[in-house]
């Protein structure tokens, strides 16, 4: 069995669990989450805490340990996600780089010969509160990280200069250029 998955998942008031069959769904404030269960994996409701059980007849499985562990840390996920909520935090570095959103759309300008159109999915938010700021918000931890990396991805940091787009904390290791070296 997983370490991870044999860990309880402490449940608030604010949040409603629903199983059936393989289908768990989490209900909360901030919204509503649904999931499949992988196969072998059974939840128990109890005491205020979801515990989740691996069910096959060779407990030393690595396949079976490891979606144990996976299983507990995506309900864990949820769980949060409708109380709390995820963000993520994106800078953009370089002279004239800007966001905004207007409407369902991120314009970046970038410094390329267009501006760049990011349609916003549903469940995600993006707020510009600087012109060089930009802040995804949402219940779904996937579905921030994937919506974040998708952004940063259309101007990664360059090693040289330091511009791009980058996670708010993020390290880029400069490089010395070709008149140093």
């Amino acid at each position: 069995m997983s370490l991870i998955g044999k860990r309880p998942i402490p449940i608030t008031d604010k949040v409603k669990i629903t199983v059936k069959e393989q289908n768990i769904s989490v209900e909360g404030p901030k919204g509503r989450l649904e999931w499949v269960l992988p196969e072998d994996i059974k939840i128990d409701i109890k005491d205020n805490a979801i515990f989740v059980i691996g069910s096959g007849k060779n407990n030393k499985d690595k396949k079976l340990s490891s979606r144990h562990g996976l299983a507990r840390a995506y309900i864990n996920n949820m769980v949060k996600g409708v109380t709390e909520g995820y963000i993520k935090e994106l800078e953009i570095q370089g002279v004239g780089y800007r966001a905004q959103v207007q409407g369902n759309v991120l314009n970046l300008q970038l410094g390329f010969s267009h501006p760049i159109d990011y349609r916003i999915p549903d469940g995600i938010t993006i707020k510009t509160p600087k012109p060089n700021q930009i802040i995804v918000e949402g219940i779904d931890k996937a579905k921030v990280g994937e919506v974040a990396a998708e952004i940063r991805g259309f101007f990664e940091p360059e090693p040289y200069k330091g511009k791009g787009i980058r996670y708010v904390g993020e390290y880029v290791r400069k490089k010395a250029g070709k008149a140093v070296a």
